[in-house]
């Protein structure tokens, strides 16, 4: 064409020419590696089992199941306190730290008794509520990371919570679970806070109907009444499938979440 431009007949011409000959007109390796901007002392890391594990579940995950996403800001400045004077005595009687973590899992188990279409699954066109609360860990590892599940987590206090939650992330890095250990999660909660995240949209434990990203507690300026306060705030953020559930059952449910957190205050049983 005009100025060297490719006309349609080229193209025509080009793939008459393709048929013809039957060759192909694959790019050779270099130029491809080329497109991608590969240089020779990159460095190749091949995956390990858990890596493409990961890999294949993250895939079907998204998709199979239509992400939707929204979170709230909760203000836990009381919780901050209360933990902050038993953390050392818990540490003393029970022998693990006293995070976070365990007082989010049982405020969100609450609301899953108080929701329980968050505590469901899609299988063959249906919606399955699951009746057992087992609540899924995502544990950093090396290579990865892994889900250990807490089994009616419903049925524990804030401390067995905290053994609980201690007991599966030391097993998990020591390479101790035991497969019933990584099996029946109803519902996943990721702790990303412990990164300094302060916000995130994770990927859904599939088949779950959804996760709670628990992000990091920050001291922040925040309007109360009239006048302006620094509070310890943290956001909570969840990932559903919008097949099962819609985002006003999942406000109605972080809200409760919400509620419950902002509830906690010193004197409260922690057994």
């Amino acid at each position: 064409g005009a100025g060297g431009r490719v006309t349609k007949r080229d193209m025509l011409r080009a793939i008459e020419e393709k048929t013809r000959s039957g060759r192909s007109e694959a790019a050779p390796p270099e130029a491809e590696e080329f497109a991608y901007g590969r240089d020779a002392r990159d460095e190749i890391l091949p995956l390990t089992s858990m890596r493409r594990a990961i890999a294949q579940r993250m895939v079907r995950s998204v998709q199979t199941a239509p992400h939707a996403w929204t979170m709230v800001e909760v203000d836990v400045t009381n919780l901050v306190e209360w933990r902050e004077s038993i953390k050392a005595e818990f540490r003393r009687r029970e022998g693990v730290n006293l995070t976070y973590l365990p007082f989010v899992i049982k405020a969100a188990v609450e609301a899953l008794k108080e929701y329980p279409i968050m505590n469901s699954m899609w299988e063959d066109d249906q919606i399955v509520i699951r009746k057992q609360i087992n609540i899924g860990v995502a544990v950093e590892l090396e290579d990865g990371l892994i889900v250990p599940v807490i089994h009616n987590a419903d049925q524990l206090s804030i401390a067995g919570i905290a053994k609980a939650v201690a007991d599966r992330a030391t097993r998990a890095r020591a390479g101790k679970l035991r497969p019933q250990d990584v099996q029946g999660g109803t519902f996943t909660i990721n702790n990303t806070g412990a990164f300094g995240s302060i916000l995130s949209a994770p990927i859904i434990n599939y088949p779950q109907a959804a996760i709670l990203s628990m992000e990091t507690i920050t001291r922040r300026p925040v309007v109360i009444g009239d006048g302006i306060a620094i509070r310890w705030m943290v956001n909570l953020c969840v990932s559903l499938d919008h097949r099962i559930l819609d985002g006003a059952v999942c406000g109605r449910f972080l809200r409760s979440v919400k509620q419950r957190l902002e509830s906690y205050h010193k004197g409260m049983p922690l057994y």
